[in-house]
Protein backbone atom coordinates (compact mmCIF):
# COMPACT_ATOMS: atom_id res chain seq x y z
CA UNK A 1 0.00 0.00 0.00
CA UNK A 2 2.74 2.33 1.59
CA UNK A 3 4.88 1.67 -2.33
CA UNK A 4 1.50 2.10 -4.14
CA UNK A 5 1.00 5.34 -2.76
CA UNK A 6 4.70 6.54 -3.19
CA UNK A 7 4.35 5.71 -6.80
CA UNK A 8 1.42 8.30 -7.28
CA UNK A 9 3.19 11.15 -5.49
CA UNK A 10 5.51 11.82 -8.43
CA UNK A 11 3.55 11.55 -11.51
CA UNK A 12 0.56 14.20 -9.01
CA UNK A 13 3.45 16.26 -8.86
CA UNK A 14 4.44 16.46 -12.24
CA UNK A 15 1.08 17.19 -12.84
CA UNK A 16 0.60 19.96 -10.23
CA UNK A 17 3.68 21.40 -11.63
CA UNK A 18 3.02 21.43 -15.44
CA UNK A 19 -0.70 22.49 -14.18
CA UNK A 20 0.69 25.82 -12.77
CA UNK A 21 3.43 26.34 -15.52
CA UNK A 22 0.37 26.19 -17.94
CA UNK A 23 -1.00 28.91 -15.97
CA UNK A 24 1.62 30.79 -15.61
CA UNK A 25 2.33 30.61 -19.07
CA UNK A 26 -1.33 31.55 -20.35
CA UNK A 27 -1.44 34.30 -18.26
CA UNK A 28 1.77 36.02 -19.58
CA UNK A 29 0.89 35.13 -23.49
CA UNK A 30 -2.86 36.46 -22.98
CA UNK A 31 -2.07 39.71 -24.83
CA UNK A 32 0.13 37.87 -27.37
CA UNK A 33 -2.63 35.35 -27.49
CA UNK A 34 -5.41 38.37 -27.65
CA UNK A 35 -3.28 40.31 -30.41
CA UNK A 36 -3.22 37.05 -32.67
CA UNK A 37 -6.24 35.88 -32.40
CA UNK A 38 -7.24 39.72 -33.07
CA UNK A 39 -5.42 40.42 -35.97
CA UNK A 40 -6.88 36.62 -37.04
CA UNK A 41 -10.55 37.99 -37.09
CA UNK A 42 -9.86 41.22 -39.06
CA UNK A 43 -7.19 39.50 -41.65
CA UNK A 44 -5.15 42.38 -41.16
CA UNK A 45 -1.49 41.90 -42.32
CA UNK A 46 0.26 45.15 -41.74
CA UNK A 47 -0.32 48.70 -41.72
CA UNK A 48 -0.93 51.35 -39.07
CA UNK A 49 -3.24 49.89 -36.21
CA UNK A 50 -4.60 52.08 -33.60
CA UNK A 51 -5.83 51.12 -30.39
CA UNK A 52 -8.25 53.45 -28.56
CA UNK A 53 -7.68 52.54 -24.83
CA UNK A 54 -4.61 51.69 -24.78
CA UNK A 55 -4.35 50.57 -20.89
CA UNK A 56 -1.08 49.85 -19.51
CA UNK A 57 0.18 49.01 -23.60
CA UNK A 58 0.35 45.31 -23.00
CA UNK A 59 -1.84 44.53 -26.03
CA UNK A 60 -0.73 47.78 -27.87
CA UNK A 61 2.44 46.63 -27.76
CA UNK A 62 1.05 42.44 -28.51
CA UNK A 63 -0.35 44.11 -31.93
CA UNK A 64 2.75 44.82 -33.81
CA UNK A 65 3.19 40.68 -34.68
CA UNK A 66 5.78 41.80 -36.91
CA UNK A 67 8.12 44.37 -39.19
CA UNK A 68 5.08 45.52 -41.19
CA UNK A 69 3.16 46.82 -38.39
CA UNK A 70 3.19 50.46 -36.73
CA UNK A 71 0.88 51.17 -33.81
CA UNK A 72 -0.37 53.75 -31.87
CA UNK A 73 -2.58 53.48 -28.49
CA UNK A 74 -4.55 56.22 -27.55
CA UNK A 75 -6.32 56.84 -24.05
CA UNK A 76 -7.77 59.73 -22.15
CA UNK A 77 -5.94 58.89 -18.98
CA UNK A 78 -2.56 60.39 -18.44
CA UNK A 79 -1.53 57.67 -15.80
CA UNK A 80 -2.04 55.03 -18.21
CA UNK A 81 -0.31 56.86 -20.83
CA UNK A 82 2.75 57.02 -18.63
CA UNK A 83 2.37 53.40 -17.57
CA UNK A 84 2.26 52.22 -21.22
CA UNK A 85 5.08 54.31 -22.40
CA UNK A 86 7.05 52.24 -19.65
CA UNK A 87 6.11 49.22 -20.25
CA UNK A 88 6.67 49.95 -24.04
CA UNK A 89 10.08 51.12 -23.46
CA UNK A 90 10.62 47.84 -21.33
CA UNK A 91 10.06 45.85 -24.42
CA UNK A 92 12.43 47.93 -26.79
CA UNK A 93 9.77 48.68 -29.39
CA UNK A 94 8.79 51.95 -28.84
CA UNK A 95 8.86 53.36 -32.53
CA UNK A 96 7.13 51.28 -34.11
CA UNK A 97 4.60 50.91 -30.71
CA UNK A 98 3.46 54.66 -29.37
CA UNK A 99 0.66 56.45 -27.15
CA UNK A 100 -0.82 59.58 -27.04
CA UNK A 101 -3.69 61.68 -25.15
CA UNK A 102 -6.51 62.31 -27.02
CA UNK A 103 -9.62 63.93 -26.37
CA UNK A 104 -11.38 60.78 -26.13
CA UNK A 105 -14.12 61.95 -29.50
CA UNK A 106 -12.09 62.95 -32.38
CA UNK A 107 -9.30 60.79 -33.48
CA UNK A 108 -5.82 62.55 -34.74
CA UNK A 109 -5.54 60.91 -38.17
CA UNK A 110 -6.07 62.20 -41.63
CA UNK A 111 -9.34 60.34 -43.87
CA UNK A 112 -8.23 56.67 -44.97
CA UNK A 113 -5.22 56.16 -43.14
CA UNK A 114 -5.79 53.52 -40.45
CA UNK A 115 -5.82 49.92 -41.50
CA UNK A 116 -7.00 48.66 -38.05
CA UNK A 117 -8.70 50.35 -35.15
CA UNK A 118 -9.09 48.22 -32.35
CA UNK A 119 -11.32 49.16 -29.04
CA UNK A 120 -12.44 47.18 -26.17
CA UNK A 121 -14.51 50.63 -24.94
CA UNK A 122 -15.13 53.10 -27.96
CA UNK A 123 -15.61 55.20 -25.43
CA UNK A 124 -17.33 58.93 -26.93
CA UNK A 125 -15.96 58.17 -30.02
CA UNK A 126 -18.50 58.32 -32.90
CA UNK A 127 -18.28 54.98 -35.49
CA UNK A 128 -18.44 57.45 -38.18
CA UNK A 129 -15.37 59.39 -36.71
CA UNK A 130 -13.83 55.15 -37.00
CA UNK A 131 -14.84 55.39 -40.60
CA UNK A 132 -13.58 58.37 -41.80
CA UNK A 133 -9.73 57.63 -40.54
CA UNK A 134 -9.95 54.12 -41.85
CA UNK A 135 -8.55 53.50 -45.09
CA UNK A 136 -10.79 51.84 -47.78
CA UNK A 137 -11.21 48.00 -46.47
CA UNK A 138 -9.91 48.75 -43.37
CA UNK A 139 -11.28 47.20 -40.28
CA UNK A 140 -12.48 48.42 -37.47
CA UNK A 141 -12.74 45.59 -34.05
CA UNK A 142 -14.71 46.97 -31.59
CA UNK A 143 -16.48 45.28 -28.63
CA UNK A 144 -20.09 45.66 -27.77
CA UNK A 145 -21.76 44.16 -25.17
CA UNK A 146 -19.38 41.86 -24.53
CA UNK A 147 -18.75 40.89 -28.33
CA UNK A 148 -16.34 41.84 -30.48
CA UNK A 149 -18.15 43.20 -34.10
CA UNK A 150 -15.91 43.40 -37.15
CA UNK A 151 -16.96 46.62 -39.74
CA UNK A 152 -15.05 46.41 -42.97
CA UNK A 153 -15.02 50.19 -44.91
CA UNK A 154 -16.25 49.82 -47.87
CA UNK A 155 -14.32 50.65 -51.33
CA UNK A 156 -15.71 53.97 -52.78
CA UNK A 157 -17.54 53.82 -56.40
CA UNK A 158 -15.04 56.21 -57.39
CA UNK A 159 -11.66 55.07 -57.11
CA UNK A 160 -11.00 52.48 -59.49
CA UNK A 161 -9.24 49.19 -58.41
CA UNK A 162 -6.04 47.87 -59.77
CA UNK A 163 -5.40 44.56 -60.87
CA UNK A 164 -2.24 44.68 -61.57
CA UNK A 165 1.31 47.04 -60.36
CA UNK A 166 0.89 49.21 -63.39
CA UNK A 167 -3.32 49.54 -63.60
CA UNK A 168 -4.42 46.12 -65.47
CA UNK A 169 -2.41 43.44 -67.97
CA UNK A 170 -2.12 46.26 -70.74
CA UNK A 171 0.32 47.92 -67.95
CA UNK A 172 -1.39 51.15 -68.33
CA UNK A 173 -0.48 53.00 -65.33
CA UNK A 174 -4.02 55.28 -65.94
CA UNK A 175 -6.82 54.30 -63.82
CA UNK A 176 -10.61 54.81 -64.40
CA UNK A 177 -11.25 56.76 -61.33
CA UNK A 178 -14.44 58.95 -61.67
CA UNK A 179 -12.52 61.75 -59.67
Amino acid sequence: MKMKLQSLIKPAFILWISCAFSVATAQSDSYEEKAKRILNATGVKGGLIVHIGCGNGKLTAALRAGDGYLVHGLDRNIKNIKQARTYINSCGCYGEVSVDFFDGQRLPYTNNLVNLVVAEDIGEVPMAEVIRVLRPKGVAYIKRKGRWTKTVKSWPDEIDGWTHYLYDATNNPVADDSE
